[in-house]
This record gives structure tokens, C-alpha cells and sequence, in this order.
């Protein structure tokens, strides 16, 4: 079909932008920003707009062209599902829309049912709440498809709430749903919905998110990382191309760098991708690096784990020596992302901490208290930090292109 010229020249704006978020950990899933430069010297003048949001959530924010996605959950039962559309430049509302859970919504009361992040793969918003209620969106809010994953498989959940985040590789919606009961991995086509495929997990409370790499011959593969360890499938069949079986967290979730896994297994292990049907191979592993809540974060040749407390700790990439130790002030659950070299750290007291991590033994540069609780990931697009509390979503910095 073709497109109206009008209809291509939007579509066009909202895709043009290279520096987009459209997943929890930015594009590569690995908390780094490839765009414009983020300001380094916070301050209350820093933030340049700060919006209320209904309900709660621990989501990370999405960036696509001119909008903000951001999703929430309301209601004494948390069952009231909401997405909502910022715009970019301002931060007024450009859309809302709400759903009824069909699944189940109680979770432990740090989180609560907007805790998984959503994804976009430039045309199309998809958001997943902790009821396994599951929707498709276009970037103008209309619904697409709905899936509640919490009907079709009513045993696939915990207690505690689910968070594992979604992703998008080749027109298929990764689907982490693992838990103590009915715990599965799944496929979704992401123009309908439906099952691509579905595999059994183990058998155990997992809150890790996917995460996407390259194998030999290019082409995409999702690694999933649980108690077990790490399997890498094929995005469009599920198909285990190859399996790390030496074990692994079950909160902080797997980083990709540079073609290796860095994984939170029996401290912090990097491990080289394999052939198919082969083990990958082992690089190196240490103790002294085991992150607490937060995921791994590497940058050039060092890579970086914070633990609960407020310990950030570098190593060397390449063999896993630790280099030096920062006490920031913590307690930590949000995983620290970068731009520009620099590491912004979020607090679970909504304190934005800014490190400089070339600077021997690392130094705080700046801080900015947004005096909220924030749990959740924040996200980097168009020159700015995008932090999300309960209750509000800041925008602090601003691109000097708009």
C-alpha cells in the first residue's frame, strides 16, 4: 500500500532520530547513549520540564523521534493499566490510554504492576505489566492488538510481581514470563499477537529481562538469562542455538558488549558466544564484581557493577581485575546508564548522582536530588536524562537541536 505523502513524512520524523530508547537499556540493551552529549553539572535549573503521573510504575521511559512513552498502574488493586504519550519538546500529554488487568496484579510493595519496561521498534509501542496483560500500540495510541497472557496461562506468576522487560528483534515481541508455576519464554508476532513459538523455563521466580546480540552470521539472537543460566535462541523459531548451564541471578539481568555476555553468574562472568550447539567460552569471572539489583554496565574497556548499598565497582574488561571502588550514597536499585563517558547513578531516594569514571578512583561530579523514591532504570535521548518516580517523570537536559 502506498503511503500518503503526509502520512510518510510523519512516519519519516518519528523514525529519523538515531539517538532513540526504545527498550530498558537503550537500544543495544546496555545503558549507553550514542547521541548528543548530557549535561554533567546538575541542578534544579538542569531539569527542563517535570510532568505527574497517575498510579505507579518502575518502568523505564521510551524515546521515539518527538514522543515519551511511559507506562503506570492505578487503582487500589493496581488493575488500572495505563500508557501514556508525552511529547518530547514540553512535556505535555499528548496521549493516554488505560486497560483493564486480566491477570493477576499483586506484587511486593517496593513494585508494582507497571514494573516491566515497555518497547518500541519505531512504529509500534509495546507495554507488559506484571498481570502479563500485554498491548500493541501505534505511536498515535491506537490499540492493535491485546493479549492477556495472565488468562491464557493462569498459573504464570508470582507472588512477589513480575518485571522482566520486553524486546523486539525481527518482527517477534520476546516475552520473559518465568516463574515458580507454568514459566515460559514466548514469541509474540509483533503485528497480531499471536504465538510464534512458546518454550518451557525453569521452574523458578525470575525477574532478568532478554537481551539481544549478534551471532556468527549477523543475524539477531535473544539471550535469556534464569537460575539455569543463559540460553540463546532464535528470535523467530526459539530454537537454542547454544547454552551457558553454569548458573546465574535471577534479578540483575545479562549485559552485551562488544560480542560478550557479561553475566551476574557466581559474581560477574564474560563469557564468548559459541557456534551452534556449542559451550561458550569462558573469558574470565570474578567474585569481587557480583552486582547487587542494578545490571552490569560496560563502558570501553571497563566494566562497572553497583551493589545495593551504593558500592560502584570497576574492573578491567578484559580479565576482570577491580581497579578501584566509589561509595556513592545509596541504597541502589535503578542500573546506572552513560553518555558521554559519564555514569548517571540514580538513587533509590531519587538522588541523580553523576561519576566520572576516568578520573582515578572515580569522582562525583554533581547531584541532583529529585526528592522521590525512584526504583527504576532511567533512560538517555535528545540530550536529556529521563527519570521516572511513582509520581512524576522528569526530562533534565535539553538537545541544542530542538
Amino acid at each position: 500500500m502506498k503511503l500518503p505523502s503526509l502520512g510518510l513524512a510523519c512516519l519519516l520524523a518519528l523514525s529519523a532520530r538515531a539517538d532513540d530508547w526504545p527498550q530498558f537499556r537503550g537500544p543495544a540493551g546496555n545503558g549507553i547513549a550514542t547521541g548528543p552529549k548530557l549535561p554533567t553539572k546538575l541542578d534544579t535549573g538542569s531539569v527542563t520540564w517535570a510532568v505527574d503521573l497517575p498510579g505507579r510504575g518502575l518502568s523505564s521511559p521510551v524515546i521515539i523521534g518527538d514522543r515519551v512513552f511511559v507506562t503506570a498502574s492505578s487503582g487500589a488493586r493496581q488493575d488500572r493499566l495505563h500508557v501514556l504519550c508525552f511529547n518530547l519538546a514540553d512535556g505535555s500529554l499528548r496521549w493516554e490510554r488505560q486497560f483493564w488487568a486480566t491477570g493477576r496484579t499483586m506484587t511486593h510493595e517496593k513494585i508494582s504492576a507497571a514494573t516491566p519496561s515497555p518497547a518500541s521498534d519505531g512504529r509500534r509501542i509495546f507495554a507488559i505489566f506484571s498481570s502479563n496483560d500485554c498491548a500493541a500500540l501505534d505511536l498515535d495510541g491506537d490499540l492493535l492488538w491485546y493479549r492477556g497472557l495472565g488468562r491464557d496461562y493462569p498459573n504464570a506468576s508470582n507472588s512477589l510481581g513480575m518485571s522482566s522487560s520486553l524486546v523486539v528483534a525481527d518482527g517477534v515481541l520476546v516475552a520473559q514470563v518465568e516463574n515458580d508455576s507454568e514459566s515460559f519464554t514466548a514469541g509474540l508476532d509483533a503485528a497480531t499477537g499471536l504465538n510464534r513459538w512458546k518454550i518451557d523455563r525453569p521452574k523458578k521466580a525470575n525477574w532478568t529481562s532478554p537481551s539481544l546480540l549478534k551471532g556468527a552470521d549477523g543475524k539477531t539472537l535473544v539471550a535469556l538469562q534464569s537460575s539455569k543460566g543463559v540460553a540463546v535462541v532464535e528470535p523467530a523459531t526459539g530454537k537454542t542455538v547454544w547454552s551457558y548451564d553454569d548458573g546465574a541471578s535471577t534479578v540483575p539481568s545479562t549485559t552485551v558488549s562488544d560480542g560478550k555476555l557479561y553475566v551476574p553468574s557466581q559474581g560477574l562472568t564474560v563469557l564468548e558466544p559459541a557456534a551452534p550447539g556449542q559451550p561458550p567460552k569462558q573469558l574470565w569471572r570474578s567474585s569481587q564484581m557480583r552486582p547487587g539489583t542494578s545490571s552490569p554496565l560496560v563502558l570501553g574497556d571497563r566494566v562497572f557493577t553497583m551493589n545495593d548499598g551504593g558500592i560502584l565497582s570497576c574492573a578491567d574488561a578484559a580479565d576482570g581485575k577491580r581497579l578501584w571502588q566509589l561509595r556513592l550514597k545509596g541504597p541502589f536499585s535503578a542500573t546506572p546508564v552513560s553518555a558521554g563517558g559519564f555514569l548517571y547513578c540514580v538513587n533509590e531516594r531519587g538522588l541523580v548522582q553523576v561519576v566520572d569514571p576516568s578520573k582515578p578512583d572515580g569522582v562525583v561530579v554533581s547531584e541532583l536530588d529529585l526528592a522521590q523514591a525512584v526504583i527504576g532504570t532511567p533512560s538517555i535521548a535528545a540530550g536529556s536524562l529521563f527519570v521516572r518516580s511513582d509520581g512524576k517523570l522528569w526530562r533534565i537536559g535539553r538537545d541544542s537541536a530542538l
